[in-house]
């Protein structure tokens, strides 16, 4: 695995560098990353925001079973029925530490959509900021394109050619045949 590791790093020391000798590119990187994350984010979001609203209405039918059983226990206990009101009161409490339980969860989740909505807000700002210095980067002069730049900047355009039809597929292939057609040459003229 060291050459893989090696080769790695060397891929990621390459990118960095290309990417600090070229601003512009950075700043795309960069407004893509955090325009993903805001998407994870808002995902995340809308998932906890549906946990939060389950978990209020699971709340209120426990509490509506918990008042049930609280108007059971007192119709035991006029009716004289002890051993009723004692099953309901255990019924109650059990309840009641489900109540519990089912309050902390939903008090977790509240925390967990605060602090979903504060890195929101923290990664709409830095959003807003990369925005602005790419701007600034935008009117400055472009300077020529180099080697490294070519292929970045010409996007998915190599995925759309066709090996058949790529022009320089096919001048590669030209001077192969006729590096080998030549090489033919010499072996038949010994």
């Amino acid at each position: 695995m060291g050459v893989l590791d090696d080769f790695s790093r060397f891929l990621e020391t390459r990118l960095e560098e290309f990417l600090q000798n070229n601003p512009h590119l950075e700043l795309q990187a960069l407004l893509e990353q955090l325009r993903e994350q805001a998407e994870d984010t808002r995902k995340l979001l809308t998932t906890l925001e549906a946990q939060k609203q389950r978990q209020e209405q699971d709340l209120l039918a426990l509490a509506q079973d918990i008042q049930r059983w609280h108007e059971r226990i007192a119709k035991a206990q006029q009716a004289g029925r002890q051993d009723l009101a004692e099953a309901a009161q255990e019924r109650e409490a059990g309840l009641l530490r489900q109540g519990n339980l089912l309050w902390g969860q939903m008090e977790g989740t509240r925390t967990r959509l605060s602090q979903s909505q504060a890195l929101l807000a923290q990664i709409q700002s830095r959003q807003a900021e990369v925005q602005r210095k790419a701007e600034a980067v935008k009117t400055q002069p472009i300077p020529p394109p180099n080697r490294d730049t070519t292929g970045w900047n010409q996007g998915g355009q190599y995925s759309q050619y066709k090996r058949a039809t790529d022009p320089l597929e096919a001048v590669f292939q030209d001077w192969e045949l006729d590096a080998e057609l030549e090489r033919l040459k010499q072996d038949v003229s010994r």
